[in-house]
């Protein structure tokens, strides 16, 4: 782990480099004012893809990387309590359902062809795993009940509320072990990785919400189980944007969640293929911590992303509030931001020759333990 402490300069630069965050979803209405002045609407309802995939990568490296920690002792307790950082990540909310609605007029009112509505629903997808889905992860793992609605609310304007539940429940508990779907394989192509994720992890939030249900001895149909409540929240989104434009407003309200939840399950993928904990004599799993995801330390796409990169900290301690995630330097290290690693991912045979060899350098001289991944 880096030794050293940020100066109050750095910190206050990062503090207020979260408003990054807005960012993503601007990216909507400037491609729309791009298109109305200077035309080419079905290209540049591509724009935000190209800025996310492409532009940030640029800039990632020529800004560098941030490998520098709060110190314990005198900056965590104070940076974990200050309200700004809470507060930021619960504007998200509003946010997310005013882009939602924006873009959903813009989609069957724009004169966009079927390219570029398709380009104008993975734009949208993809603010949305940067916003409801990534800013939702963020908040449903805090104990205050605020936050914790206000994930799920986001979690649900993608129809992925089953998230709130499997995540903390199950991916964290059987993260980087043959329990998690979310976990993936050495070898294992993002295309075999995703039906299994889609589908498991649907099923399990349902199954581990049934069973804290019955612990407590409530039915699992009961208006207790917090899933109905995110669904229906959903479903409730779903039909205003039917009201609103029709079939064509249901639709796109499907599509966008779809591409969001299965960006985040590419994440998911990037972020542990390859690791895994190793069974103890007694059967069990040795504890989640820093080796068992991969990190990225490129400050830029960390400030967008509310330091998501620096996921083996987030895994080790997943309490922890993400302006005092740390980065450590024996956790294995992605080549570049996950930006980058999600376009290598579409690409199998690119994947595995940039990936495969690192996995392999992590587990040097315990070739072994490449058969348990």
């Amino acid at each position: 782990m880096s030794e050293q402490a940020p100066g109050s300069r750095m910190l206050t630069f990062k503090k207020y480099a979260y408003l990054l965050v807005v960012v993503p979803p601007l990216l909507l209405p400037l491609s729309q004012w791009l298109w109305q002045n200077i035309g080419y609407a079905n290209l540049l309802a591509f724009f935000p893809l190209l800025f996310v995939y492409g532009i940030v990568p640029i800039l990632d490296h020529i800004i560098g990387q941030d490998p520098v920690n709060p110190d314990e002792t005198r900056e965590v307790p104070k940076l974990s309590e200050e309200r700004f950082y809470r507060l930021l990540t619960l504007l998200c909310l509003p946010m997310q359902l005013a882009v939602l609605f924006y873009a959903g007029h813009v989609f069957v009112s724009a004169e966009l062809n079927w390219v570029g509505q398709l380009g104008w629903l993975l734009s949208l997808g993809t603010v949305g795993a940067i916003v409801a889905i990534n800013v939702g992860h963020e908040l449903i793992h805090k104990d205050p009940r605020l936050e914790q609605w206000a994930g799920g609310l986001l979690l649900a304007c993608v129809s992925y509320g089953g998230f709130k539940v499997e995540h903390v429940r199950g991916h964290h508990v059987h993260v980087s072990t043959p329990a998690d779907a979310s976990s993936s394989r050495y070898g294992q192509s993002l295309y075999q990785f995703l039906p299994h994720a889609y589908l498991h992890n649907f099923l399990n939030a349902w199954k581990l919400e049934a069973k804290r249900l019955r612990h407590k001895g409530h039915s699992p149909f009961s208006w207790r189980n917090e899933l109905i409540w995110w669904y229906g929240f959903s479903l409730l989104l779903a039909a205003i944007c039917g009201a609103l434009w029709g079939w064509m407003g249901v639709f796109f309200f499907a599509a966008q969640s779809f591409f969001a939840f299965s960006l985040l399950e590419v994440i998911n993928y990037v972020e542990h293929y390859g690791l895994h904990r190793r069974k103890l004599d007694n059967g069990r799993y040795e504890r989640p911590d820093i080796e068992h995801s991969w990190n990225s330390n490129y400050l830029l796409t960390n400030l967008f992303l509310f330091q998501l990169q620096r996921h083996s900290d987030h895994h080790a301690y997943p309490k922890r509030r993400y302006q005092v995630l740390r980065h450590h330097d024996v956790s294995p290290q992605l080549p570049s931001g996950y930006a980058t690693m999600v376009v290598l991912a579409l690409i199998p045979p690119l994947w595995f020759k940039v990936m495969n060899p690192r996995v392999e350098g992590y587990y040097k001289g315990e070739e072994h333990q490449l058969q348990g991944s």
